[in-house]
């Protein structure tokens, strides 16, 4: 059972970790996995956080302490991870 908790602030391994396909301000075509999303800001906040612009994958990600752990490289692992584990064969 995966229990929800606020975001780690100046994580943003949801951010950076996984590919988002569908469109981001500033990032038309989505982005890579790896890759920091255009709308992080220089304390690794989401500038776009509850806008309407916002891609829906990022609103319904939610926090929790499987895929977060407790510090910001455990988040980047599993996240790595599990992009890994979904990419098409």
């Amino acid at each position: 059972m995966s229990t929800s908790f606020s975001c780690r602030p100046h994580c943003a391994a949801c951010c950076i970790a996984p590919s988002i396909t569908s469109p981001i301000p500033g990032m038309p075509d989505g982005k890579p996995a790896g890759v920091p999303c255009i709308q992080l800001d220089e304390n690794l906040a989401c500038k776009i956080f509850g806008l309407a612009s916002r891609p829906a994958v990022c609103s319904g990600l939610r926090a929790s302490v499987e895929m977060c752990g407790d510090k910001r490289e455990t988040a980047m692992l599993w996240l790595t991870r599990l992009e890994e584990a979904t990419q098409p064969s």
